[in-house]
Formats: C-alpha cells, structure tokens, sequence
C-alpha cells in the first residue's frame, strides 16, 4: 500500500482542478488531507465531497501563509497553487504579470514549504512535499516566458530542498504536467492552430486530465516512492522527450 493512511497532508491550490482532483485522490488513501486555497466556497464544497479540512489563506502573502501553516502537524505538502500569468514574447511582456507569477508559483511554494517542513523537521518522522511545477519548466513554449520562469524556478526549489531536507527523512519532488484543458486554458490551447501542431508533437497525442496528474502526485508521495527525491517528472504525454 502507499502508506498514507492517517498521515496529515496539506494541498495547496485544492479550489483548482488539479489541486481538488488530488484532494479526492488522497481521500480515498486514509490521509488527513487540509485543502488550502483562496475560495472558501469552493473548498467548503470540497469538504463535503471528501471529508477533507479546508484551509483558507493566500500564497501571494506571507502573515497569511503563516498564520495558516506554521505549526500544522503535517506529514505532507502538496504545493498545487498557482497562477497563470499570461501569453507573451519577451519583447511584449508586462512585467507586474512576471512578478505575480513569481510572486506565487515559486516565493508562494516556498513559504508554504519553509512552515510546512519546520513541522516535519522537528517530527523527526520524515515526510513528502511534491510540487506542481509544469512542462514549461522544462521546455521553451512560446509566450510562456513568466510562466516558465517560475516554474523553472520551482523545479530548482525542488532540487535544492531535497537536498537540505533529505538528511531529516524528507523526500522532495515535482511533477511536470502537459496542458489540462480546462476552461481556462482553452481559450489558447483550444484555438486549432495551437492545438493541432501541439498534439501532433506529443507521442500520446491527447491532453492531460487532473486525474492523469494526481495519481502521481499521489504517488510521489507515498512509500512506493520512498526512494525518489529530488527528481522533476514529466506527466506530458512524451511531448518533452520530442
């Protein structure tokens, strides 16, 4: 088994797709999942579904993210919140969208890490964080230059945080996932002059679900991957390998 039964997980970002999608993954493993996020309607649905605890705070705030973290007895941090940004060349970017996207896919995923594994430190029981990160970290996608640099941002935290937590029993990953076509990324990837060429590109030739990425959110966390740190794993379809 994975082994997360009981064990006390916060999932950063729940009232989004993905975040919620692992959420409900979690849930059904026994875990203690805290479901954090900005839209408290949203996660008060959620804990219905689940059972899970919803967790309102902000990623773009530091008193907010302490206030809500430092001392949870968490054994697991899933850090799922993000922001978009915007689709832009270098040449045409605004660059108050470059700070947000910063601001909350990589200084946001490092406070929350930065309470989160205090707790796991002075456990001393070990624990797993996984990071959200994307393909666009990994790759050049056009007019994605704030998005990737964050995300590229959060790869290299993920690298360095498995080294300095590694000594205490605590593994740190990322997933990279390809497009999940919700709503609102289809009003880009939609288009068929992005998403035909795209899809041609990928070996699986489809786009991701928030299921096809929870699961190895899931898994990356649990003891079958009690051996895996450090690492950034594409969930793309192929389409980075291309």
């Amino acid at each position: 088994m994975n082994g997360l039964t009981n064990r006390t997980i916060l999932v950063t970002g729940a009232s989004g797709g993905i975040g919620a999608a692992t959420v409900r993954e979690l849930a059904v493993t026994g875990a203690i999942v805290y479901a954090g996020g900005r839209d408290s309607r949203k996660l008060e649905g959620l804990a219905k579904e689940t059972g899970c605890l919803p967790l309102t705070f902000d990623l773009s705030d530091e008193e907010s993210i302490r206030a809500a973290v430092e001392g949870l007895p968490l054994w697991g941090l899933v850090n799922c919140g993000g922001f978009g940004g915007e689709i832009a060349t270098p040449m045409e970017t605004d660059i108050a969208v470059f700070d947000r996207a910063i601001a909350v896919n990589a200084r946001g995923a490092l406070l929350v890490t930065k309470y989160a594994s205090r707790f796991m430190v002075e456990a001393g029981e070990g624990g797993s964080i996984v990071n959200v990160s994307s393909q666009a970290a990994l790759i050049g996608l056009d007019g994605h230059i704030s998005y990737a640099a964050s995300k590229a941002a959060l790869d290299s935290m993920t690298r360095t945080s498995a080294l300095e937590l590694g000594k205490y029993g605590v593994r740190v990953n990322s997933v990279n996932p390809t497009v999940v076509m919700t709503e609102m990324s289809a009003s880009y990837w939609g288009q068929p002059k992005i998403a035909e060429p795209f899809l041609k590109r990928m070996p699986l030739g489809r786009w991701a679900t928030e299921a096809d990425v929870a699961s190895p959110i899931v898994f990356l966390l649990g003891d079958g991957a009690s051996m895996i740190t450090g690492v950034c794993l594409p969930v793309d379809g192929g389409y980075t390998m291309c």
